[in-house]
């Protein structure tokens, strides 16, 4: 990956962050962006978000991104400007749970051995 997708990576990641804070705070208190992906041309952009909560959270953000997508998207574009801007594609990330997951488990392994 080029060192300008990159940067593009990480602005697009702190803006659509920004925008979500400033005009949807209550709704997206409990959604991270934990990544974003632009394709090589610009065309398409994949962002990744991670939700603390249950399965029924996860689906209630799925439908919000759904509904305000575009409206984030729109925002976005008129804070930086490219060429070409990418659509959006909202994509739910499960790796941070997995991350937690993980820890928890260890935690509970140094537990057991420091007790047995």
């Amino acid at each position: 990956m080029s060192q300008r997708i990159t940067r593009i990576n990480a602005l697009l990641q702190r803006e659509i962050s920004e925008q979500m804070r400033r005009y949807y705070r209550a709704d997206t208190a409990a959604v991270t962006i934990s990544d974003v992906d632009c394709s090589a041309d610009l065309r398409n952009a994949r962002i990744y978000y991670s939700v603390l909560g249950d399965d029924a959270e996860i689906v209630a953000t799925q439908k919000l991104f759904r509904k305000i997508g575009k409206d984030i998207r729109q925002r976005v574009s008129r804070e930086i400007t490219l060429k070409y801007f990418p659509t959006f594609y909202f994509i739910y990330d499960p790796s941070l749970e997995r991350g937690a997951e993980i820890n928890a488990i260890l935690d509970q392994l140094d537990q057991d051995k420091n007790e047995g």
